[in-house]
């Protein structure tokens, strides 16, 4: 292994630009399958399959055992995962979108009045009074679902429809 890949651990970056690379990959699957230094990379001219395994070992796929052996590393993908940032915790209203869309609606009526306020507040401009269709158009970046998101953020009051239903806005402010 490196130096710099020893003491700093391997890097994802170096990882994929060695199994992008065909010889250093074919050479790499050759000593994973057991194949010793003078098979692995067979097929390839000389330079080649040296620069293919100077490459792997830069990389911190492969490591020389004793009598100049190549072994994959059995490491290697755990070190990588580890050096991965822990996954923060969702909060607001990002807990229940995926994607940008609703994944679930919350139980909780405060946490819903939430979701449903921001949904209103990235979809609606003060004043703007829309049909029935431009809401659901509105709707459906949010959902597939836009008849019951519609009807949630009625009945929470965060949209107000006329009582035809021709016209919906958001709820004048006072």
């Amino acid at each position: 292994m490196s130096r710099e890949t020893s003491q700093a651990g391997p890097h994802w970056r170096r990882v994929m630009a060695a199994l992008a690379n065909h010889d250093a990959r074919t050479a790499y699957a050759q000593i994973v399958l057991g194949a010793t230094l003078p098979d692995a990379g067979a097929g390839q001219a000389g330079r080649r399959r040296d620069r293919a395994i100077a490459v792997l070992l830069e990389a911190g796929l492969v490591e020389r055992k004793a009598g100049n052996e190549l072994k994959a590393s059995d490491s290697i993908f755990r070190d990588l995962l580890t050096q991965q940032p822990k996954r923060q915790a969702k909060t607001g209203v990002a807990r229940f979108m995926r994607l940008g869309r609703i994944d679930r609606y919350p139980a909780n009526q405060a946490d819903r009045r939430e979701l449903l306020a921001w949904i209103a507040g990235e979809s609606f401009q003060p004043g703007e009074k829309l049909t029935e269709r431009q809401v659901n158009e509105r709707l459906l970046s949010y959902t597939d679902d836009v008849v019951l998101l519609r009807r949630y953020l009625v009945d929470f009051g965060v949209l107000d429809r006329t009582p035809s239903g021709s016209s919906y806005s958001l709820p004048q402010e006072g």
